[in-house]
């Protein structure tokens, strides 16, 4: 672990002497284009640590981004990176900078060329600060993403507690129906009093005459099968009858044989013979110890 440690910090050294070194070569040409455009002898001193600062900055912010800030960093890397390749690169062809005796802001001969290149000089350090401040925020405002628990137990989600076995749950007898049976009283008679008055006679009423009923066709009964309408509820279900714990671990050790040691989880006993999750890690403990006593006793 300590020779691990001592190899990184080296290599992290080497890496920093490497980038010193190159920082001091890119240093002499970039002070002397920042002398060409304008600045002054403490201007150009700093001008190199505006351009290569930047970059180590954006490297720098691209270890810690991610996502679309990783992006913006690395292009902000690159577009700096390119801008001192190509000033490097003009001062390498141009020996009178090395002297400081060529003419302010002429840094081509070809005007076009030469208008792009101070351009390019000139606008260097604005990009410095607009970039280098939007990198700063950035890296400021980044929450790194939660690391998840690596003790996790999926067995134990609430997921599973809505996958339980409509076998294992109790199964509820319903109460004896008892008919609410009212004795009445028996009926008293009641002798009423004869009027003294005689009926009147009512006229006699011919019955009317009833009309003869239609015979109506009558659609066959058809002798498809019905189609299920809806879910059938659990009373109509038959109840499976419950398990004792010998029969369920028979059935787990008929399911599980052949099964490496890492497939018998709580998850997949539960599944293969259909009981709880409680009973399927129960059971799953009890044949991981069988299997255990049985590769000791083998050795």
């Amino acid at each position: 672990m300590n020779l691990h440690r001592k190899g990184r910090a080296a290599l992290v050294l080497a890496l920093v002497a490497v980038v010193g070194m190159a920082f001091r070569v890119s240093w002499n040409a970039l002070r002397d284009i920042a002398g060409a455009v304008g600045a002054d002898d403490t201007a150009a001193m700093l001008y190199p640590f505006v351009v290569d600062g930047l970059m180590a900055l954006a490297l720098i912010a691209t270890l810690v981004l991610a996502d679309r800030d990783r992006t913006f960093a690395l292009r902000v890397l690159g577009a700096y990176t390119v801008a001192s390749l190509v000033l490097n690169y003009v001062h390498g062809l141009v020996p009178e900078l090395h002297g400081r005796t060529v003419d302010w802001g002429r840094l081509a001969d070809w005007d076009p060329a030469n208008w792009a290149l101070v351009l390019l000089a000139t606008s260097l350090p604005v990009g410095s600060i607009y970039f280098g401040s939007d990198l700063v925020a950035k890296v400021l405002h980044h929450r790194p993403a939660p690391i998840p628990a690596a003790n996790t137990n999926v067995e134990e989600s609430t997921e599973n507690a809505m996958k339980r076995s409509t076998a294992d749950l109790p199964v509820s007898t319903p109460e004896p129906i008892t008919a609410n049976v009212t004795v009445l009283p028996r009926p008293v008679a009641v002798g009423f009093l004869k009027s003294t008055l005689p009926a009147k006679p009512y006229p006699s009423i011919a019955p009317a005459p009833a009309a003869p009923i239609e015979s109506r066709a009558v659609a066959a009964e058809s002798t498809r099968p019905r189609r299920a309408t809806g879910r059938v509820p659990d009373a109509a279900k038959p109840a499976r009858p419950k398990r004792t714990p010998d029969q369920l671990l028979a059935e787990a050790r008929k399911a599980t044989d052949g099964w490496p040691d890492a497939k018998v989880t709580g998850e997949g006993i539960r599944r293969a013979i259909r009981t709880s999750p409680a009973n399927a890690r129960s059971l799953r403990d009890t044949l991981l110890a069988e299997r255990a006593t049985a590769s000791t006793e083998a050795v």
